[in-house]
């Protein structure tokens, strides 16, 4: 469980095609003591295991393994040497709840079709898969490249959000760039309301 509040910048270091997927290292400013080979890290969004770990003098790192499904979900399949992606690692009991809950199981990809930027923020458009928009409300939620935002508008595929310079500062979005794909999660709330609402027109 995750709260899309990114917490660090990592550096991916390199990539090798398993049996499974991808196996990726990752660079992180995170203390790799302090969690263990299986915990949960959200790497742009996506939950992954940590499957190896190393503290070095020239820059700790992590790797993950990225299986077949991921990657055809996903931008995982897009990673490349010397790439930037969020990270956050898994919600602790008694941790802020600074963002919203995410799972880190990515519904599908968005593609950004709309960038201005203005003095005091930048304003994103995208365009949602048919299976996920129904699920993005306005004033709601959603989670994308790990980060949780909140929606400004819809208009049928279509939804925006507004960064501030902070979120520019400390994540990945300040690269992001019109035609660019960006993992998206919807709000589980959405989900399981949708999921209730089967269940009631059924009877």
């Amino acid at each position: 469980m995750f709260t899309g509040i990114v917490t660090d910048l990592g550096k991916i270091l390199s990539i090798k095609d398993i049996p499974a997927g991808k196996r990726t290292r990752i660079q992180a400013v995170y203390d790799t003591d302090t969690f263990d080979i299986g915990a949960s890290i959200a790497c742009a969004g996506v939950c992954h295991t940590v499957t190896a770990k190393r503290n070095s003098s020239e820059g700790n790192w992590f790797e993950v393994e990225s299986a077949a499904e991921t990657l055809a979900l996903t931008t995982v399949s897009d990673w490349k040497i010397g790439q930037q992606v969020n990270l956050e690692r898994s919600l602790t009991m008694g941790a802020e709840l600074g963002g919203h809950l995410v799972l880190g199981h990515v519904d599908g990809l968005a593609t950004i079709v709309k960038r201005e930027d203005h003095p005091d923020s930048v304003y994103f458009q995208f365009r949602a898969s048919e299976d996920a928009a129904p699920f993005i409300a306005k004033k709601g939620s959603v989670a994308l490249d790990g980060t949780s935002l909140t929606v400004n508008e819809v208009d049928g595929l279509l939804f925006s959000v507004f960064l501030i310079p902070h979120t520019l500062e400390v994540t990945t979005w300040s690269e992001r760039q019109v035609g660019g794909k960006i993992n998206l999660e919807v709000d589980m709330m959405a989900r399981y309301a949708a999921r209730l609402a089967e269940f009631a027109k059924t009877g």
